[in-house]
């Protein structure tokens, strides 16, 4: 049995009231990390003349991430949720401090939430898929970058500075991306902030390296959070066979070995699932 030598780590994870987020804490949980659960609850209402938009998915977006963390304390683990908004530059600190004084200081970090939208330069009413677009204005553009780029950024500047002031010899920066520095068509402001958080754990992983910090990021397969709907299940299956609708546990399954002693010598990696 390998261990992966994460009990007693302490993680936080950003997003984590549902999907991609909710399955990281859960599998960080399960191998003895405590975990930082953070989130923000999502009015169902933004959504409601998009028809594409589907009803489960506004549901899963607007609890609470209390839900998860009673599982995880039920079967054994540590976790603690508090609801803030990323695009407050005052959060993440105001996250570490919570951290700290719950669970202690934070060796893990998973950037993980988004503000997502779907905008475009063009005068679309709909994407490829059926949903909803907007042309790309300020403040779109605002809300993308705050919680996509900015707040990340500001979380690894927090997490990088705690780790140097203790001292401390072992640390992991995870984050989350899509589409590719190439461009995002109808998710360009998505693609654009992303592309940028890419950048900022890149140069993570360069600076902190020497300080025991591994730093990746992780694109995901179309992964099934509730917002997959037939018409983008469709167009998955016929991208290829390399190509499927993934499972939020399977992208967990990716961020845990990253955060593990086994890759502990993987750094400044751009890890493409398919």
């Amino acid at each position: 049995m390998i261990d992966p030598q994460l009990s007693g780590r302490v993680a936080l994870v950003t997003g984590a009231n549902q999907g991609i987020g909710a399955a990281v804490a859960r599998a960080l949980a399960a191998q003895g990390a405590a975990v930082l659960l953070t989130y923000k609850r999502l009015d169902p209402a933004e959504h409601a003349d998009d028809p594409s938009f589907p009803e489960e998915y506004g549901r899963l977006r607007a609890q609470s991430a209390d839900v998860i963390a009673s599982e995880i304390r039920e079967a054994g683990g540590t976790a603690e949720a508090v609801e803030a908004d990323l695009a407050d530059p005052a959060v993440p600190g105001a996250l570490f401090d919570r951290a700290e004084r719950a669970l202690g200081p934070v060796e893990i970090l998973v950037n993980n939430a988004s503000g997502w939208l779907a905008d475009t330069f063009l005068p679309d009413p709909a994407d490829r898929f059926g949903r909803d677009l907007r042309l790309v204005d300020l403040a779109g553009h605002e809300r993308q970058f705050a919680v996509d780029t900015r707040a990340p950024a500001l979380l690894i500047a927090e997490f990088a500075r705690r780790h140097l002031a203790r001292g401390a010899s072992w640390g992991r920066i995870i984050g989350l991306t899509s589409g590719s520095p190439g461009g995002f068509p109808g998710e360009v402001s998505y693609g654009a902030a992303k592309a940028a958080q890419e950048n900022y754990t890149m140069s993570a992983a360069h600076e902190l390296g020497r300080y025991g910090v591994t730093a990746n990021i992780v694109h995901p397969p179309a992964t099934d959070t509730g917002w997959v709907n037939p018409k983008v299940a469709e167009e998955v299956r016929a991208t290829g066979p390399l190509y499927h609708v993934g499972r939020p546990e399977e992208v967990a399954e990716v961020i845990t070995f990253l955060a593990s002693h086994q890759a502990r010598y993987v750094t400044a990696q751009r890890i493409q699932m398919s």
